[in-house]
């Protein structure tokens, strides 16, 4: 049987660390910024850890 194709926007939105947990970026950071106050616009700029519930299903996309 031929292995899966990953799922190439996932492989570009997604990182696996060395730990296991996967690494994605954050939302609603596009565009019309102004309105957000600059505590959460500075907190929008660090990536965050996708929940453990779709971490199963990430890990098939990208592998």
């Amino acid at each position: 049987m031929p292995k899966m194709k990953s799922v190439k926007g996932a492989v570009k939105r997604f990182k696996v660390k060395k730990s296991g947990k996967i690494k994605r970026g954050t939302a609603y950071r596009s565009h019309i910024l102004t309105k957000v106050d600059g505590k959460h616009h500075r907190q929008m700029r660090s990536s965050k850890h996708v929940d453990t519930v779709d971490a199963k299903n990430i890990k098939e996309m990208i592998n």
